[in-house]
């Protein structure tokens, strides 16, 4: 079994039916050092239960899954979700104090896709910008960095207004590099003809918050947000992305998230087994 390498962080997505304590279990004995968090798990046993569990495990905390959702126009629903953001934001911050050193507070947000019956894409980017405006003290007297994930064009209408990279750093460059950063996903953004300009710009700027790699490998399935791969086993080039990350200055831990019903069927420790071998094989080497 390859030893893990040490910057190497499992998002728990990527073992998806595991619960918190099976999560932290299975990273651990596998010598991982880092993990990623979803919402829904550590609410089910708790805020407080979860980060003694985190503190306890040893392992650092590379981010908190997942805010956003904000293109809702001006209501009570858009209310709701920002007060959620809050909540998102308060986790994320007691949980980065409870990590390892090393942990990171950061917020990933999806940004969310276009309301029903709309068409204006335009618009909900700019709602997205102005949530932003509304949490970003909130998140700024927390230590936490709110992290804007692009995703794939394909998820434009139904999860994420935000496409590209560039998008994303457009958007944070109303805030400080601490409050507002974007998340560099491999599965979002390797199709980019800008991307390896956007992840140096992300450098300059200070904004990139994550770092996150799995493979697209087509026929997509079915159900395409299902369609994330262990990487080496797809077409992304991640000696380019990751090298293009290293040398904008990235020096935190990289997360495998992988969304895969196949994966998620796997029992935990064989897929953070595999996680660990082609991590080390397909990412490791260019992290310099």
């Amino acid at each position: 079994m390859s030893a893990a390498d040490p910057r190497l962080s499992i998002n728990q997505a990527t073992i998806k039916y595991a619960d918190l304590a099976t999560a932290l279990k299975a990273t651990t004995d596998a010598g991982v050092q880092s993990i990623g968090l979803w919402r829904e798990p550590v609410n089910e046993v708790g805020l407080d239960t979860a980060a003694r569990m985190l503190a306890d495990s040893g392992l650092r905390f590379s981010s908190h899954c997942r805010g956003g959702f904000f293109t809702l126009p001006e209501g009570p629903e858009r209310v709701a979700a920002l007060d959620e953001n809050r909540r998102a934001i308060e986790e994320t911050a007691t949980l980065a104090a409870a990590g390892a050193p090393g942990s990171a507070a950061v917020l990933v947000l999806v940004a969310g896709g276009l309301p029903e019956g709309s068409r204006d894409l335009i618009g909900a980017r700019e709602r997205v910008r102005d949530a932003l405006g509304a949490l970003a003290p909130f998140a700024r007297d927390h230590g936490v960095t709110l992290a804007v994930e692009p995703l794939h064009p394909m998820y434009a209408s139904d999860r994420a207004v935000v496409s590209t990279l560039g998008q994303a750093l457009d958007i944070a460059s109303d805030f400080e590099p601490a409050v507002v950063g974007a998340v560099v996903d491999s599965f979002h953004i390797w199709w980019d003809p800008q991307v390896l300009e956007q992840i140096a710009r992300a450098g300059r700027e200070g904004r990139i918050a994550s770092y996150q790699v799995c493979d697209w490998k087509t026929p997509l399935a079915e159900d395409v947000l299902l369609s994330r791969h262990y990487p080496g086993d797809g077409v992304i080039d991640f000696a380019s992305l990751t090298r293009a990350v290293a040398d904008a200055g990235y020096t935190g831990d990289v997360e495998v998230e992988l969304f895969n019903a196949e994966i998620w069927a796997d029992a935990p420790d064989a897929v953070i087994a595999r996680t660990v071998a082609s991590f080390a094989e397909a990412v490791s080497p260019h992290l310099g």
